[in-house]
This record gives C-alpha cells, structure tokens and sequence, in this order.
C-alpha cells in the first residue's frame, strides 16, 4: 500500500473515531466540501456556463477517496458547460473541465462581459494578489442574478494566522506534514487579501451583490494525524467565535437590477 492510502486511511480513521457519521457514507457532518458543494450544487440550473476561477489540476479528482465528495465536485451535466481557468499550465490536465484556459500573468479574464451564469472558486482567493483587479474582472464577466461561490481560509482564523507567521520555506515542509493528504504540489504562497467578510462586501459591493456569506469549521485538518493534536482542535473549533473559524464559504449573488441611487 502506498504512503498517500495509508496516510489517507489513519485520517479517515481518526475522523471516524470522533465523528462516528462519517463511516455512514465517508464523510462527517462538519466536511466543509460536502457543506460547500452541495450548496453549489442546488444553485446549479440546466445549461448554465460556469467559471472555476483557479480550477488547478483538480487534485481531489485523484486523491479524494470519497465517491460522494468526488461526485458533488463535478458541476458538468445538465447541458452545462465548465470553463477552468488558472495561471498555471496544468489546468489543462483537469479532468472534470469541459475547457481549460491558461491566464497570463497580468490576471485579465479572456471573456466578454456578463458571459457567466456562476463562479466557483475553491482555496484560491487567497492566493490573490491583486485584490481589486480580480474582483473587478469576476463582476465584469458575471451575469445580472449570477453567483460567486468561493471557499476560502478565513484572514482571522488559526490556520491563516499560523501560515502568515511561519517561513515560506518551512511553510510548504509543515503543511504537508500536518495535512497528510497534501501534496507538495499543490501548495502556493498565500497573501489572504481577499479573505474577510469585511473586505468581501468592500470588493463586492452592497449596493450590488446580496451577500449570504458566513464562517465556517470543518472537523481539525491540520492534525498531523496525531489523536493528541486532533483532539486539541477538535476543542479549540468548539471554542471558536464565528468571526476567528478557518473558513470562509462565500455566496454572493449579482443583482439584476442596479438599486436607484446605486
């Protein structure tokens, strides 16, 4: 057995040992991609065009060991179409995209204005360095009564705080070892611009966008699968303000009609 199944495995077991749900199914009742996309999924319509803002090589496509989570994951059927864009190359190889763009890297969207009916985005937004340009280009291609659904680490919580702090170079090193099922490859630096639900209403405006946005904590990731430390999180999430839980699950809807005043 590989070293990413037997980690994968002791995960899935310490989940379960705590949060019994989850061998009903394969998740348990706080997984933040069954709260993410399931939401997703019920705001999905037939014929839709979506854009994957930063769709990347579609890592769980490959490495999720739920069939469930991998199933809410894919937004094709339904006479829809997926466009993923990304700067990086290996979008290409993303496997539940109908089409795959490279950006470069002035970060411009290459579509026409309103072509969107939705835009999901998960664990990019933080990755953004240009805050305003990128919310500019996601209004200007977005459609009147379209969705922006992005899932995102939350500025205020541990986890943010914690990667803000630690080295570039040891940081990359301590994810991975503290988040079994991540590979190295799939980690980027982190810049959390976009990453408050203050600064969201700020990028988003009010006046435009019906926000029904909230915080959120899924069961402890970064546990090194050592029970000691899992059981710690799992305490210090029930502690937890909203305002200081790790994630960010955003919905934001366009507006059809600009308010008079606006």
């Amino acid at each position: 057995m590989s070293s990413v199944s037997a980690a994968g495995e002791s995960m899935a077991e310490l989940v379960s040992n705590y949060y019994p749900e989850a061998r009903a199914g394969g998740f348990s009742r706080y997984d933040g991609t069954v709260q993410f996309y399931q939401r997703v999924q019920a705001l999905l319509r037939t014929g839709d065009v979506i854009l994957d803002f930063g769709a990347g090589r579609g890592a769980a496509y490959y490495q999720d060991r739920s069939s469930y989570r991998k199933t809410l994951r894919d937004l094709r059927g339904g006479g829809r179409q997926i466009i993923g864009v990304d700067v990086d190359p290996v979008v290409t190889t993303n496997p539940w995209l109908n089409e795959a763009v490279v950006l470069d890297s002035r970060g411009t969207l290459p579509f026409k204005n309103v072509s969107f009916d939705l835009i999901v985005s998960d664990s990019t937004f933080e990755h953004i360095l240009d805050a305003t340009l990128a919310a500019s280009e996601l209004d200007r291609v977005l459609k009147p009564g379209g969705w922006i659904c992005a899932r995102t680490p939350n500025r205020h919580g541990y986890v943010a705080m914690a990667n803000r702090v630690i080295p570039s170079k040891i940081g990359k090193h301590l994810v991975c070892s503290a988040q079994s099922s991540r590979e190295a490859q799939d980690v980027f630096p982190a810049y959390y611009r976009m990453n408050t639900l203050h600064v969201l209403k700020s990028l988003f405006d009010t006046e435009r966008y019906d926000h029904m946005s909230f915080a959120f904590d899924s069961e402890p990731n970064y546990h090194f699968n050592r029970r000691g430390i899992f059981l710690l999180l799992m305490m210090l999430h029930g502690l937890t303000p909203p305002t200081l839980r790790n994630t960010l699950m955003v919905f934001m809807r366009k507006r059809s009609e600009t308010p008079v005043g606006a």
